[in-house]
């Protein structure tokens, strides 16, 4: 059974930064292309960015957070980081990661993860 913790969510000031990471637990990570989807109060889930399998050579990110927001991964750690510089206080949300196909090449954002999968989340908070 595919399992990924988020981490690293807290509060942060408009115009700060924030790292978060996706951790796989139950398996390889590199084999999946990976999603960071975030849903905000009273809103649907919204995919943010994609990173392609093994090498993460293809990236996507929505419109708005392009510029500001750089998706990686590090398979010898089996992680995903998304990393959010000035952000804004409509990136308010729980974020999370999913797993996506792995052939996936990310050239479209998702809906949801593989199995509509959905792991606990980690807040961001963006206040003054």
């Amino acid at each position: 059974q595919l399992e990924l913790v988020e981490s690293g969510g807290g509060l942060v000031q408009p115009g700060g930064s924030l790292r978060i990471s996706c951790v796989a637990k139950t398996f390889t990570l590199d084999y999946y292309a990976i999603g960071w989807f975030r849903q905000a109060p009273g809103k649907d889930y919204e995919e943010v960015s994609c990173i392609s399998s093994e090498s993460g050579r293809y990236t996507n990110y929505a419109d708005s957070v392009k510029g500001r927001f750089t998706i990686s991964r590090d398979n010898t750690l089996n992680t995903v980081y998304l990393q959010m510089n000035s952000l804004k206080p409509e990136d308010t949300a729980v974020y999370y990661c999913a797993p996506l196909e792995p052939t996936d090449t990310c050239s479209r954002l998702h809906r949801n993860g593989l199995d509509n999968y959905w792991g606990q989340g980690t807040q961001v908070t963006v206040s003054s």
